[in-house]
C-alpha cells in the first residue's frame, strides 16, 4: 500500500504575512490608480497641468514628504510615531545655512552630512527616551517638537538665511534635472528603493514588523526590541536632518517657519500609503505614493482655483478613512485566519 503524502498546512504567521503582502500590493496599486485619476481629471479641466514644468513641480513637492515618510514608516511599523520630523527639518536647514553664511569655504557635501548628523542626534534622543523610560513615543516626540522649535527660535532670533549665502553648487540639487526628472526626486527615489529593499530582505528590518505585530511574541522570540526601536528613531531623525539640507537646497533660504506642519502631512501620507497606524504592516513605497497622492491633490486644487484650505480638509479625511480601513481590514484578516485555523484543526 502506497503512503499518501499531504502537504503540511501553512503556518499561521506565514499565511498572515502572505495575505498582508497581497493586500499591501493591492493598496499601493489603488493609490497609483488614484494618482492617475486625479492627474487626468485635472488635466481635462486645465491642460497646463500636464506640461513638463507642472509634472516636475509635482515630483519635487512630494519628494521631501516622501523622504520623511521613509523614516516615519520604520517608526510606525513598530507601533510608535515620530512627530518631531518637521521641527528637525527646520533646525537642520537653518544650521546648515548659517554655517554656509559664516564659513564660505565650507564643503558642499559636508553640508548634507551636517544635516544628517543633527537629525541623527535628535532621533537618537527620541529613541533613547522612548525605549528606556517606556514613555509613549507620541508624548516624547511631541515634546521634542516643541523643544526643537524653541531652540530653533532662539538660534534664528528673527534672522533669515538668504540665497546669496548658499553656494550655487548646493542649491543646484533643488532645481537641476536629469532627463527632465528633478534631482531631488531621483535622490528620494534611490532612498526609497534602498530602504524598501532592506525592509524586505534583512532580518533586522523584518524585526520591526514583528515588534509592531506582536511586541510580546517578538520579545519571547529573542528579538532585541529596544535596540530595533532605537535604530528606527535614529534613522527617522537622520532622514529628517537630510531632508532639512534638501529643503535648504530647494528653497535657497530659511527662517524660523521652515518645516512647520510637516509632521502631520508626513503621518497622513504614510497612513494613506498603507502603513498601519497600529503597527506591523506597510512599505516605504506605499508611503512615497501616499506623499505623491497628497501633493497631486494639492496641486490639482491650485490648478482648479479652489481654496488651499480644502487640501488640509481632504488630507484629514483621507487619514481618517485610511485608519478606519486599516482597522476594518485587520479585523477581517483576523477572522479569516481564525476560520482557516479552525478548518485545519478539523481536517
Amino acid at each position: 500500500m502506497t503512503a499518501q503524502l499531504t502537504a503540511p498546512a501553512p503556518a499561521p504567521d506565514t499565511e498572515r504575512f502572505a495575505r498582508g503582502a497581497a493586500l499591501l500590493r493591492a493598496r499601493e496599486l489603488g493609490i497609483g490608480v488614484a494618482i492617475v485619476l486625479v492627474f487626468v481629471a485635472t488635466t481635462i479641466s486645465n491642460h497646463a497641468f500636464a506640461n513638463a514644468h507642472s509634472i516636475q513641480q509635482l515630483l519635487t513637492g512630494a519628494a521631501l514628504i516622501a523622504l520623511l515618510g521613509v523614516g516615519e514608516t520604520m517608526v510606525i511599523v513598530t507601533r510608535n510615531v515620530d512627530l518631531s520630523v518637521g521641527s528637525v527639518v527646520g533646525l537642520s536647514a537653518y544650521i546648515v545655512g548659517d554655517v554656509f553664511k559664516h564659513h564660505s569655504g565650507f564643503p558642499v557635501l559636508l553640508g548634507y552630512v551636517l544635516g544628517i548628523v543633527i537629525g541623527a542626534v535628535i532621533g537618537s534622543i527620541n529613541g533613547l527616551i522612548t525605549v528606556v523610560t517606556r514613555v509613549p513615543s507620541l508624548v516624547v516626540t511631541l515634546a521634542m517638537l516643541y523643544i526643537v522649535r524653541g531652540v530653533d527660535g532662539v538660534i534664528v532670533n528673527g534672522k533669515t538665511i538668504d540665497p546669496a549665502a548658499i553656494p550655487k553648487s548646493f542649491t543646484e540639487v533643488g532645481y537641476r534635472t536629469f532627463l527632465g526628472v528633478p534631482w531631488l526626486a531621483i535622490i528620494v527615489a534611490v532612498v526609497v528603493a534602498v530602504v524598501g529593499y532592506a525592509m524586505r530582505s534583512f532580518r533586522a528590518s523584518r524585526d520591526l514588523y514583528a515588534i509592531g505585530s506582536n511586541p510580546e511574541a517578538a520579545s519571547l522570540a529573542g528579538i532585541p526590541a529596544g535596540r530595533r526601536v532605537f535604530t528606527a528613531f535614529l534613522i527617522s531623525g537622520a532622514l529628517a536632518g537630510f531632508a532639512g539640507s534638501l529643503f535648504l537646497a530647494l528653497h535657497a533660504q530659511i527662517d524660523v517657519t521652515g518645516g512647520n506642519g510637516y509632521e502631520l502631512t508626513v503621518v497622513s501620507a504614510v497612513v494613506v500609503g498603507g502603513v498601519a497606524i497600529f503597527g506591523g504592516s506597510g512599505t516605504v513605497l506605499g508611503a512615497a505614493l501616499g506623499a505623491l497622492l497628497l501633493n497631486t491633490i494639492n496641486q490639482a486644487l491650485v490648478a482648479a482655483k479652489i481654496s488651499s484650505f480644502w487640501n488640509e480638509a481632504i488630507a484629514g479625511g483621507l487619514l481618517l478613512a485610511a485608519i478606519a480601513f486599516d482597522r476594518w481590514l485587520g479585523l477581517r484578516v483576523a477572522r479569516s485566519l481564525q476560520s482557516a485555523q479552525g478548518a485545519h484543526r478539523d481536517a
